[in-house]
């Protein structure tokens, strides 16, 4: 069942506002009315022409919860005990909030974008009972969704498949080249794979959970060889069962999703109202950081970036520190916090989330209150766009410790799009270099370096402090190089380092 923080976390996305008074937000809802002679948890208050006749009505329904349209009451007002309060913003349809609300509620179980997948796991020692073997339930993406608490004909591959929340890679790609993988994707049928102790492996039944033609995650069984008739049966059953529970998580995490991705692309493009929209998706009051990442996992490089997506907005939302979006191929976290090891942080723990040999690049802001986020994402972009110029496994750059090589990435784009100057002493000393072999330009961006310190200059060169001086005075002769003026100096500092390749 859901509960009420759980309702209030998503309809708080489309402006609803909360009065709880004494209610809990840990209580359970099952049933969503309307005013009619019917009692349940939810009522919706069609109809009700104030807040008291809406009570009145909540009431009468034995409701917990009413959502009303009505001015919202003085903080003063008392409210009546036992019944918290969702005031609707008058610009939201009913029929729109409605089906946000009966898919919330009727959904009935808690997945994993609520509390956990507990009911998954009370599948899988159901399934292993039924079976008479060990039973691990794990995603399309070969991650461990949940798994028996009987351990009959359980090996190695099992216990590091749990503790790894994932297939260990050199397994995966063994059942791979078995064509393992490529049976769950084309058939529903169940599949033995005999022993393998090189893989640590004492046999497996395996059968697809689908629905249609979709492949949504699979059953695996520990058993040292094929499964009989009935056993074989209660399996094919047991995937179906795990399938439709799939298929539900998916929808109501879609649904959350959907609404915090919402809220999070309105403040990356600058709302008007971001202190609104961040407090209505949970962000603190106080300074966020926004973390722009991509990720890739060879052959299809857009699965690690859903795979990522859906990592990141796993778990109740109230319990996670960050909100994400996807834009393009773009995963977007707003985080709260003025330290950059708290974002690196999260994104190491998103990456070890991920499956193995994914790539991950990622910029993260400096500090911004929520109405400066569109800046902010602006420079999470540049720092991400830096980092993939980088190593892979270098750290992920942040703007505030990496501005100075994203002001010389901006010169560069501009020399490169044609807009450096082609005239002047820079541009007619590097046309002297390429006619004549002469190290002009070298000389002279290590002297600018140098602060004019020929000795220094000639340490760096390989070359005697008189060998700088000469070159010095060639470089007059070729073009007008005014080194006595502060201002030209600067100029050509910055053209220079326009012109440095990384």
């Amino acid at each position: 069942m859901i509960t009420l923080d759980r309702l209030v976390n998503v309809v708080g996305g489309y402006g609803v506002a909360a009065r709880l008074g004494e209610v809990s937000r840990s209580t359970e809802l099952r049933s969503v009315v309307v005013p009619e002679a019917v009692t349940g948890d939810v009522l919706l208050a069609l109809g009700a022409s104030s807040l008291a006749e809406a009570l009145r009505w909540a009431a009468d329904a034995h409701a917990t919860v009413v959502l009303a349209r009505c001015d919202p009451p003085d903080a003063d007002t008392a409210l009546p005990d036992g019944i918290a309060v969702l005031l609707v913003d008058p610009a939201l349809p009913w029929s729109e909030l409605a089906a946000v609300v009966y898919g919330l509620v009727l959904e009935g179980r808690e997945t994993e974008s609520g509390r956990g997948p507990t009911d998954l796991f009370a599948l899988a020692d159901s399934l292993a009972a039924a079976i008479g073997g060990a039973v691990v339930i794990e995603d399309r993406h070969s991650q461990t969704l949940a798994y028996s608490r009987m351990q009959q004909d359980a090996d190695d591959a099992r216990v590091q498949t749990i503790l790894r929340r994932q297939q260990p890679a050199e397994l995966q790609a063994a059942l791979a080249g078995r064509g393992v993988f490529a049976h769950l994707a084309e058939s529903g049928e169940p599949l033995f794979l005999a022993p393998d102790p090189d893989l640590g492996m004492t046999g497996r039944m395996v059968v697809a959970a689908r629905v249609g033609r979709e492949l949504l995650g699979s059953v695996w069984v520990s058993c040292p060889a094929e499964l009989p008739g009935a056993a074989r049966a209660a399996l094919t059953d047991g995937a179906r069962v795990v399938a439709l529970h799939l298929l539900r998580s998916r929808a109501s995490a879609d649904l959350e999703r959907q609404v915090e991705s919402d809220s999070v692309l309105r403040l990356l493009d600058g709302s008007a109202e971001a202190a609104t929209v961040a407090s209505r998706v949970g962000l603190p009051p106080g300074l966020l950081r926004v973390i722009a990442m991509r990720a890739r996992l060879e052959p299809d490089r857009h699965t690690a970036l859903l795979v990522a997506f859906e990592q990141a907005t796993a778990g109740f939302g109230w319990s996670r520190p960050g909100r994400s979006a996807l834009a393009d191929n773009t995963l977007y976290t707003v985080l709260p916090g003025e330290q950059v090891d708290a974002a690196r942080q999260w994104l190491a723990a998103l990456r070890a989330a991920l499956p193995e040999r994914t790539t991950v690049l990622a910029g993260i802001s400096g500090p911004a209150e929520a109405a400066e986020l569109a800046a902010a994402r602006r420079e999470a972009d540049e720092c991400l766009a830096l980092h993939e110029t980088d190593a892979a496994d270098a750290a992920p750059p942040a703007y505030d410790e990496a501005w100075d090589a994203l002001v010389l990435r901006r010169l560069r784009a501009a020399a490169d799009a044609g807009r450096g100057p082609s005239r002047g002493p820079v541009a007619e000393l590097l046309r002297h270099d390429a006619v004549h072999g002469t190290p002009y330009v070298t000389t002279l961006r290590v002297w600018l370096a140098a602060q004019g310190d020929p000795a220094r200059a000639g340490a760096e060169l390989g070359v005697h402090e008189n060998t700088v001086r000469y070159r010095l005075r060639k470089m007059a002769e070729v073009a007008t190089v005014e080194v006595d003026d502060p201002g030209k100096r600067l100029a050509m500092m910055i053209e220079l380092a326009a012109l440095e390749r990384e």
